[in-house]
């Protein structure tokens, strides 16, 4: 596939590929650290547990990216992801997770900037390509977010995301 040669469309797919699959790495990681208790207990019956979080992100990016913006059929049981209440073991969630990321940035490795504009319906909302790419972008960080949260209040340890910021203040850079 040849990049987009839109340089405004190239940066955005661009950017969202990135930070989509920094995400994806950045939950691998917390997964890796918790057991599977950790994984699935929820503080309350309204809450939801890690491993919800992980299912819930797989079927959002399937129903938006995979099957809206890649045009396949749409398969999601959204209801399922919030009823699970464990059965889904550690390694299979980081699986499913890396499978879906792949999946989603297959189907964006092939939009084109004349894409991003075109109409089309996700979760009986219209919007256009670029509209259902940055939604899940979003989604996906809102998530991540709080899966970091979670694991850092299970752990008690910093993730180490943002060591490079860090060592630049202890080094006397200014960072942003």
């Amino acid at each position: 596939m040849n990049p987009p040669t839109d340089p405004t469309a190239a940066l955005f797919l661009d950017f969202s590929t990135r930070k989509l699959r920094v995400l994806e790495s950045r939950i691998e990681t917390c997964l890796e650290k918790l057991n599977a208790d950790q994984v699935w207990v929820r503080e309350s019956d309204s809450a939801n547990a890690i491993g919800n979080l992980v299912l819930h992100l797989c079927g959002n990016v399937r129903q938006w990216i995979v099957s809206g913006v890649g045009r396949r059929p749409d398969v999601r049981q959204r209801d399922a992801e919030f009823a699970a209440r464990g059965g889904v073991p550690v390694p299979e969630l980081i699986a499913r997770l890396r499978e879906t990321v792949d999946e989603a940035l297959a189907v964006l490795s092939r939009v084109t900037p004349e894409r991003l504009t075109e109409r089309l319906t996700v979760q009986s909302n219209e919007v256009s390509v670029i509209e259902a790419i940055y939604t899940v972008v979003e989604h996906f960080s809102m998530h991540a977010g709080q899966i970091f949260f979670a694991t850092k209040a299970f752990t008690g340890s910093d993730l180490g995301f943002y060591r490079h910021l860090t060592a630049a203040a202890a080094q006397g850079s200014k960072t942003p």
